[in-house]
């Protein structure tokens, strides 16, 4: 049975909505949160336990639509890291719509909650305030258990907030979310095929941004944009060319090879490579705040998210104890103290090298997919997203052309035959929403409503000004 004959016979409750808030909805509704901005929509936020035995606790922050939430989407937003927050990172830097500034919190006109009902999640435990009774669950993280426990936590959610369970649904993150968004999304796939009602999730498409899709692919346009972008020399892309194997893994490399990766790793030290053309944060006394990265950090484990100005902020807010009280966070009082990026996980224990076949595979059973670049970002930069599509081999069926916001080019667009589209955002770095608001909101309204970027400078919707 397709996922279309599945919709058709599980639809028919779409229209029946619950007037009232269950218990779980009532004792999670936000309603004191210190600094909040005066707003029209609810918003809701706590645990939702995973498992036969809950030893698991995933926490969640859900904003309703701005208008009309019964008839908006349903979207679930993921970081990357592996182990960064999609509350202090998507939320409250990024497309929610309370931003962390000056210790406090200020009204994001550019939200995505203006166009869906919007859920962050952090995951997997261990991040954010999710958290485990068993210590045992840290050490054994990585790509399939986090798949596994987001499926978990979606039918958990939809159980307590029943009226959204039919809505269509999409998946969106970005970084390493390139991995846990169409993992979780062929999870849902298949479980629906096994066509039980009360499992049913109305899943529609997936959207992600500057993704990890493909290790070589991911590699190659790495060191490409750096040497285009005239962040390294000659003399170290074709010592890297020439001296590193294939894929550019340090295991069993040569000293000399080891010698290039490490002259393009301390090249990015002084700047920001999640946007490499934006100031970097600077001390009282104008030297440059950003912390060096040691090279297996740089090579291996660069976080998602790195904002040196705004991450100090972000931490002390949703460390304030007024905060997770009103967010109903941290009710276990955990050991260790709220981060950015979790600091308690284990090792990650399954990482695929590439996710393209998968991303194939759903669009051959008929998801939308759309997929996003920041220009300016030098971690997951336009080249390797490029290089991964370029590798599915699909057909054009309309070529690469410009996309206008409010006027102006805001990036390149190119659609492929089967349902995937490519998009770059002009300017913008790795956290796409940050660095190019308006831009990225009319690029999420599109990808919604399933309509083509604005073609020209007056043929385009401007309503997110």
């Amino acid at each position: 049975m397709t996922m279309v004959s599945i919709a058709a016979t599980l639809l028919f409750p779409f229209f029946i909505f619950a007037a009232a808030m269950t218990p779980e909805q009532k004792a999670d509704k936000v309603t004191s949160l210190p600094g909040q901005p005066n707003v029209s929509f609810e918003h809701f936020s706590g645990y939702v336990r995973l498992g036969l035995d809950k030893e698991k606790a995933f926490f969640y922050w859900f904003f309703e639509a701005e208008e009309s939430p019964s008839e908006k989407p349903l979207v679930l937003w993921l970081q990357g890291g592996p182990g960064c927050s999609s509350i202090a990172s998507g939320a409250a830097q990024e497309l929610g719509p309370f931003l962390v500034k000056d210790k406090g919190l200020e009204f994001n006109r550019f939200s995505w909650n203006r166009v869906a009902n919007v859920i962050f999640l952090e995951s997997p435990v261990g991040v954010g305030f999710s958290y485990t009774n068993s210590s045992k669950d840290l050490d054994e993280l990585g790509d399939l258990v986090t798949a596994t426990d987001n499926y978990a936590f979606l039918l958990g959610w939809l159980e307590r907030f029943p009226s959204f369970k039919y809505h269509d649904f999409y998946i969106t993150g970005e970084s390493y979310a390139g991995h846990y968004v169409p993992q979780l999304a062929d999870l849902i796939y298949e479980r629906n095929k096994e066509g039980k009602k009360d499992s049913y999730i109305n899943l529609k498409g997936i959207l992600v941004g500057n993704a990890v899709l493909d290790d070589l692919a991911d590699t190659k346009g790495f060191v490409d944009y750096a040497w285009t972008h005239a962040i390294i020399s000659d003399n170290t892309y074709f010592g890297l060319i020439n001296n590193c194997y294939l894929d550019f893994s340090i295991q069993n490399q040569t000293q000399l090879c080891y010698s290039h990766i490490k002259n393009l790793m301390i090249s990015y030290n002084d700047i920001n490579i999640f946007n490499i053309y934006s100031p970097v944060c600077t001390k009282d006394n104008g030297e440059p705040a950003s912390r060096h990265l040691s090279l297996h950090e740089l090579w291996h484990k660069i976080p998602s998210v790195y904002n040196p100005c705004i991450e100090d902020e972000v931490s002390k807010y949703f460390n304030n104890k007024d905060v997770q009280k009103a967010l109903h966070a941290n009710t276990t009082s955990l050991a260790y103290p709220y981060t950015l990026c979790s600091t308690v996980m284990g090792k990650w224990n399954d990482m695929p090298k590439t996710v393209l076949p998968l991303i194939q595979k759903l669009l051959t059973v008929g998801l939308r997919i759309w997929i996003y670049s920041g220009d300016t970002d030098g971690r997951i930069p336009v080249t390797s997203t490029k290089y991964s599509i370029n590798k599915m081999g699909l057909k054009v069926k309309k070529a690469w052309r410009a996309w206008f916001y409010k006027h102006q080019v805001a990036g390149w667009v190119e659609e492929y035959e089967g349902g995937l589209t490519f998009v770059t955002i002009r300017g913008a770095g790795h956290q796409v929403p940050t660095f190019a608001p308006g831009q990225a909101l009319s690029l999420f309204s599109h990808f919604l409503s399933s309509r083509s970027l604005p073609s020209s400078s007056v043929s385009g919707d401007h309503i997110f000004l």
